[in-house]
C-alpha cells in the first residue's frame, strides 16, 4: 500500500497494518455493559461524524466530514450544525481555542478553520501546498498546534492565523493526531513512519522508533504514565514515557479494533472500539467494555469528555454521537499483561 492510499484512508484508517510492542508487567482486567444513549444526527444524513470536543458553551462540538459540516449537540441531544468553507473540504479534527473559538483541521481544503459559537467562519491558508491538515489541539502556550499529513509538518497557528510549520525530520512520515503532554511538549503520532513524534514549544523535534515490526500511531491522549496511543489495525492500546519507552496495554475482547482515546475525569482512559464498544482502562490495568447497540455497523471513532463530565463518542458509519451513562453490570476478565 503505498503512503498516499495510506493517508487517504485516514477517515476509516482500516489498514490491514500490524504493530508489535514491547509488553510490560501483568494487570488486572474487567470488562461489563453500561448505559449507552445515542443521539442521532438529525441534521444531515451521512455526515461521517469525526471528532468532536467539549465547547465553550456547554455543548459539544464535532466535525462532520462527509458534508463539510461543524456540528454542535447539547446535553439534551439537540443538534445543529454550520457550514464549514465547502462541502468537500474535508473537516477532520476539532479543538477548543484558548479564545473560546472551534477551531478544525479542513484535510483537502488545506486550511484551519475557526468558528464562533454563533456560527461565524473565518479561514486560514495552510502555507504548505496539498498538505492535507489533520489533527489539532489546543497548546499549553495559547495557540493551535496541528500535523499536516502530506505536508510532513507540524504547524502552529495564532488566534490571529498566524502560522509556523516545523518539518518533521522523517520524510513521508505523515503526521496524524497530536495532544499536549504532561510535560508541556505536544507529541504527535507518525502514522506511516511508524514513530511517535515530540516538539517542543520552540519548535524542536524529537522522533521516538516503535519497537519491532513498525507501527501506524493513530489517535493519542496524555494518560498515567505517559502518551496513549492506538495503532491502525492492531487489537492493543500502548503508551510511550518521555524517555521514548512504549508498554503495550492488551485489551481483553480478541477482535478489538481501538480508534480514539482521551482521559476521563474519573481518570481511566477511554477508547472507542470499531468492533462495537467504548472502553476504559483504569490506572491498576483493569479495563470494562461498554457495549454500543449494534455497533460494530456504526462504528464507534472518537471520544471525549463532555461538559457534563460524560464520556461522548462518534459513530462515524451510524451518523450519530453516543453518551455512557451509568453502569449496569460488570463481568470480570482474567488479567491481561501490559498495563
Amino acid at each position: 500500500m503505498t503512503r498516499r492510499a495510506v493517508i487517504r484512508r485516514s477517515l476509516a484508517l482500516v489498514l490491514g497494518l500490524a504493530l508489535t510492542l514491547v509488553p510490560g508487567p501483568a494487570a488486572p482486567a474487567r470488562a461489563g455493559e453500561a448505559e449507552v444513549t445515542e443521539y442521532p444526527i438529525t441534521t444531515t444524513a451521512q455526515s461521517l461524524p469525526s471528532a468532536l470536543t467539549a465547547g465553550p458553551d456547554g455543548a459539544l462540538w464535532f466535525t462532520a466530514s462527509g458534508v463539510g459540516r461543524i456540528g454542535r449537540i447539547g446535553l439534551d441531544g439537540q443538534v445543529t450544525d454550520f457550514p464549514a468553507s465547502a462541502p468537500d473540504s474535508l473537516p477532520f479534527a476539532v479543538a477548543t481555542g484558548p479564545d473560546r473559538a472551534l477551531w478544525f483541521t479542513e484535510g483537502r481544503a488545506n486550511r484551519i478553520g475557526r468558528l464562533t459559537t454563533t456560527g461565524r467562519l473565518t479561514t486560514f491558508p495552510v502555507p504548505t501546498a496539498d498538505a492535507f491538515p489533520a489533527g489539532i489541539t489546543a497548546g499549553p502556550d495559547g495557540a493551535l498546534w496541528f500535523t499536516e499529513q502530506d505536508g510532513d509538518r507540524v504547524g502552529r497557528i495564532d488566534t490571529a492565523g498566524r502560522i509556523t510549520e516545523f518539518r518533521v525530520p522523517t520524510p513521508d512520515s505523515s503526521p496524524t493526531s497530536i495532544a499536549v503532554g504532561a510535560d508541556g511538549a505536544l507529541w504527535f503520532g507518525e502514522l506511516t513512519a511508524g514513530r511517535i513524534g515530540r516538539v517542543d514549544r520552540a519548535g524542536r523535534i524529537t522522533e521516538f522508533p516503535l519497537p519491532a515490526g513498525g507501527g501506524h500511531p493513530e489517535d493519542l491522549a496524555a494518560g498515567p504514565g505517559g502518551i496513549w496511543f492506538t495503532s491502525a489495525d492492531t487489537p492493543d492500546l500502548a503508551r510511550i514515557d518521555v524517555r521514548g519507552t512504549v508498554t503495550r496495554v492488551p485489551l481483553p475482547t480478541p477482535d478489538a479494533d481501538p480508534a480514539g482515546l482521551a482521559t476521563g475525569p474519573d481518570g481511566r482512559v477511554w477508547y472507542t472500539d470499531r468492533a462495537g464498544r467504548v472502553g476504559a482502562v483504569a490506572p491498576d490495568g483493569t479495563v470494562t467494555t461498554y457495549p454500543v447497540p449494534d455497533g460494530a455497523a456504526k462504528t464507534p471513532y472518537r471520544v471525549a469528555v463532555g461538559p457534563d463530565r460524560r464520556v461522548w463518542f462518534t459513530e462515524l458509519t451510524g451518523n450519530a454521537l453516543g453518551r455512557v451513562g451509568g453502569v449496569a453490570a460488570f463481568t470480570r476478565f482474567p488479567a491481561a499483561p501490559g498495563s
